[in-house]
């Protein structure tokens, strides 16, 4: 990929790990903070937008109390505590800079629920509009188990699609991926371009954050899924590298870029992407999986092999090989129960088994999404 691309870039998410604006001791780092501030106060008065996604409620709470939390309500506790303090921080920096923001604390049903997606991508839109510095966090204080996003990573990327940015940053304490961990092997290379993720990357890339954090490279990893899965391009680098934000949207060669692998997708299917919550499983044969990646087909009944779990019809499946793959997410057009009955069967069939055949397709392409 060219990186001189990245300059037409208007629309950018760029996501700050918890140990690049605090110390070890959770406090913010006063010196950081500021400095991010300014730089993504210039990306913003350049004419780009600009979405900040920032951890740090935690460690900022951390800080405040005095001790590590050991539970998920004390984890909350701190985070109640912390994302105050986090916002203050951000608020009187970027005055300094005649910038306005605004919170946006996000769950992760803002995405699996598509009525929540779009109220969250409008208010994204609006917010823009009027000029305003979105800064997004995780809603740790409210946050269950299954409602968490369990890193911010992921949760930039999931963000970038909603917002349909041209570019995602996130900038951690480490200067990109490379092919061992640099921390444990000086001889570790940085890797420049990624355009497939292959196991051997996954392999090399098990790393955890500090302890401050929940993240590591791995995460990174699972954003770098999303964010090329919708057509975004997303670069590693560290937040120590000076002007680090200006000089990567200007297209200089920093930290490590994964290339997008296609164009992005409308709002609907990017929420089918990377928001939506399947409430079953649809396997499929080798040639439904080709048909579906490479020729861009629906998925009819006889590529079907399996379904698993209770569904109505109108819900969100995921389809998958029969190696248990993930290949792309859809709109069943038939109940789980009625997709049993006739899986295996060809289109025509379908009435003589069901009574009628209200559709011939299990899935319509127009309502799939690859992953």
């Amino acid at each position: 990929m060219d990186r001189g691309s990245l300059r037409g870039s208007k629309r950018i998410v760029v996501k700050v790990g918890t140990s690049s604006i605090t110390y070890p001791t959770g406090r913010i780092n006063i010196g950081k903070m500021e400095r991010l501030v300014r730089e993504v106060s210039d990306l913003h008065n350049s004419g780009r937008s600009v979405i900040l996604t920032t951890s740090g409620a935690v460690g900022a709470g951390v800080g405040k109390l005095g001790r590590m939390p050991e539970s998920l309500p004390q984890k909350q506790a701190m985070a109640a505590v912390g994302q105050g303090i986090l916002m203050q921080m951000y608020e009187k920096f970027f005055s300094e800079y005649s910038q306005s923001v605004a919170q946006l604390l996000l769950t992760r049903d803002c995405f699996s629920n598509p009525e929540r997606y779009h109220n969250s991508r409008n208010a994204l839109f609006a917010l823009m509009e009027y000029g305003v510095i979105p800064i997004v966090n995780e809603n740790d204080t409210v946050a269950v188990e299954e409602l968490k996003f369990g890193d911010n990573d992921r949760l930039s990327a999931m963000v970038a699609c909603n917002a349909d940015a041209d570019l995602l940053i996130i900038l951690s304490d480490i200067a990109g991926l490379y092919d061992a961990d640099p921390r444990r092997n000086p001889n570790a290379r940085l890797i420049r371009e990624v355009s497939v993720i292959t196991p051997e990357i996954e392999a090399n890339s098990t790393t955890r954050g500090s302890s401050m954090s929940s993240g590591g490279m791995a995460t990174k990893l699972g954003a770098a899924r999303i964010a090329m899965a919708g057509g975004i391009p997303m670069v590693i680098a560290s937040s120590d590298e000076p002007d680090v934000l200006r000089r990567i949207a200007d297209g200089e060669d920093l930290g490590t870029c994964f290339v997008p692998h296609r164009e992005g997708y409308s709002a609907r299917r990017q929420w089918l992407a990377v928001g939506s919550a399947p409430a079953g499983t649809v396997t499929v044969d080798g040639g439904a999986e080709r048909a579906i990646l490479h020729q861009g087909g629906s998925l009819l009944p006889a590529g079907v092999l399996r379904v698993e779990g209770d569904f109505p019809a109108g819900s969100v499946v995921s389809i998958r090989s029969a190696e248990g793959r993930e290949v792309a997410r859809g709109i069943s057009s038939y109940a789980s129960d009625d997709a049993r009955r006739i899986l295996g069967r060809r289109s025509d069939e379908i009435a003589g088994v069901l009574g009628a055949c209200d559709f011939e397709e299990l899935v319509h392409r127009n309502n799939m999404a690859l992953v």
